[in-house]
């Protein structure tokens, strides 16, 4: 991996803690009857801004090459460093049925309902459960080609829809 990007990861995960430490201590939640819920949903809206704002950034930045360390690669590595400190859980999902790694298929009915949801033109798909008596929220998002340059090393993208999701982000976190 580049200096530049290996510096460049460092920030966003930098940023991406402060960011939500930020969103904690704020502790502000919407009007409605569940408090806890909504300022978990605003959590959601604002970790799916942040991370597809880096995927981009990356993109834009740092992706000049086929051969380059692709943004999707960088944004799950940043995934698995936020689960690993206890945050949340966030995975890339594929929503074309031809992932290019078997991995990023949908794991349950939750990733299969929310990418049917949301190729039918949805906002967003939640769920929330419970386990050992503690409420967790999920939630998907659509993940559609916004760049040109996507297509670079996602050539099966190329057949896509405008605004189609290609991909899904696939939040769990714990309501609190």
């Amino acid at each position: 991996m580049s200096r530049n990007l290996s510096r460049a990861m460092s920030y966003l995960v930098i940023a991406a803690g402060l960011i939500i430490l930020w969103s904690l201590a704020k502790g502000r939640a919407d009007p409605g009857s569940d408090p806890a819920l909504e300022r978990t949903r605003t959590q959601v809206r604002m970790l799916d801004d942040l991370y597809k704002t880096v995927v981009v950034l990356i993109t834009d930045k740092y992706v000049k090459e086929e051969d380059d360390f692709p943004a999707g690669g960088a944004a799950v590595a940043l995934f698995a460093a936020m689960e690993k400190k206890g945050w949340h859980k966030v995975r890339l999902v594929d929503a074309t049925g031809k992932p290019l790694k078997e991995k990023n298929s949908p794991r349950d009915a939750f990733e299969v309902d929310a990418v049917k949801a949301l190729k039918s033109g949805k906002a967003h798909y939640e769920k929330i459960f419970r386990v050992n008596g503690d409420r967790f929220l999920q939630s998907a998002t659509p993940v559609p080609v916004v760049r040109k340059k996507c297509v670079m090393c996602h050539s099966h993208y190329e057949k896509a829809k405008k605004g189609e999701p290609i991909g899904v982000l696939s939040y769990t976190l714990k309501i609190e």
